[in-house]
């Protein structure tokens, strides 16, 4: 059901209010002049005397004479009073009729007026995003409900710049606090590992606390690259999607050696952030890559359909149960390794991807296949030709 805009409504209550009571005095001046009408027809209605009802006076049959003038009188007084009505009618609907359009247009008027500040309120929210926070509204004018209104909203976006700045804050020192240590770990193990001096259980051990380190600067990457992935683009440019997949398609850490890729890429322009969007078609396609079956197939499908840019992956694999297809996307939440066949990486592949999509205004749709594997399908919304 459509609903009406707070404009139309106030324009509906006022446009109604005047109809009602320009309805309500044409009522009481009809009926005023039907009861004046009523009481005071005088004589100056009275029908003509003819020559002939003289004669018919000055004759015998007087009485029927003068019904008959009683009659003509009556009928005449009747017309007249009749079309006295009919004109005060149709002259009081006229003027009805022109008060309400006049009265429509004057509501809509002032409910426009009435509702500019709230416009205000409108384009500052609609305008906003995480680079401009600083702007606020600024509402000047007497302290109404508008007004409170649009303070509070000046009161909310300082909060939110507040909190993004401590978050961007916490990001950077997160990231050099985290990373150093590992940084310091792994150049102690690698040198350990090369030194001719310790024995080769050190270096086995060596080797496992190196792998270890690697995984936790993966993990460490995925929950940087998330946070960052769950703001939106700040300065986006425009991409072809096609061009997109060819980068993340010769990135050098694709596992597809031993897949079979069918790759068919057709244009699809949007606007975001290159290396955010690169990165979710890179965890796309990680992910069709490492779930997938030896010498499996991974398809690659881009263009533009229903005012949509898109993105389509489809893997082979075994075959993955309907009510997991919803927590694949979960920070953390993966497949069970005895239905799709590995257990590696942090799980934060497609929550990145998922997050990737949502910060650009994008959906995602995951089908199941019948024969094994998923069908995973990104659209963004389509920059129009120039």
């Amino acid at each position: 059901m459509t609903r009406l805009s707070v404009r139309t409504r106030l324009t509906l209550v006022y446009g109604s209010l005047f109809l009602v009571t320009s309805a309500v005095l044409v009522a009481v001046t009809y009926l005023m002049t039907v009861q004046s009408m009523n009481a005071g027809f005088g004589m100056e209605n009275e029908p003509t005397i003819t020559a002939a009802d003289l004669q018919a006076l000055a004759g015998g049959d007087r009485v029927d004479a003068l019904m008959d003038l009683r009659d003509r009188a009556e009928r005449a007084m009747a017309e007249r009073r009749a079309d006295v009505l009919e004109r005060l009618l149709r002259g009081s609907l006229a003027t009805m009729a022109v008060l309400g359009v006049v009265a429509v247009a004057i509501g809509y008027v002032l409910a426009g007026r009435m509702l500019r500040p709230i416009h205000t309120v409108t384009a500052t929210a609609r305008r906003l995003s995480e680079s401009t926070l600083y702007e606020r509204i600024g509402l000047e004018g007497p302290q109404d409900e508008i007004k409170d209104l649009a303070d509070t909203f000046d009161g909310m976006l300082d909060r939110l710049h507040r909190a993004f700045d401590a978050q961007r804050r916490f990001v950077a020192n997160a990231s050099h606090e985290l990373r150093t240590p590992l940084t310091i770990n792994r150049t102690v193990l690698e040198v350990a590992l090369a030194s001719r001096k310790n024995p080769p259980e050190t270096k086995a051990l060596a080797d496992v606390l190196l792998g270890n380190t690697a995984r936790h600067e993966r993990l460490i990457d995925g929950l940087l690259l998330l946070a960052r992935s769950e703001r939106e683009p700040t300065a986006p440019d425009e991409l072809d999607l096609a061009e997109v997949v060819r980068g993340a398609l010769d990135q050098a850490d694709l596992d597809l050696a031993d897949r079979e890729v069918d790759a068919d890429l057709a244009p699809g322009m949007v606007a975001g952030d290159p290396v955010l969007l690169e990165r979710c078609v890179g965890n796309l396609l990680e992910n069709a890559a490492k779930y997938n079956v030896p010498g499996g197939l991974v398809q690659v499908r881009t263009g533009t359909a229903d005012g949509a840019a898109f993105v389509r992956v489809v893997n082979t694999g075994k075959i993955v149960p309907e009510y997991e297809v919803a927590n694949i996307f979960e920070p953390f939440r993966r497949l069970r390794a005895d239905r799709v066949g590995s257990a590696d990486g942090a799980g934060l592949g497609l929550s990145i991807v998922r997050a990737v999509v949502g910060s650009h205004g994008g959906s995602i749709e995951t089908v199941p296949r019948a024969e094994g594997g998923l069908s995973i399908t990104v659209r963004l919304p389509a920059l129009s030709p120039r």
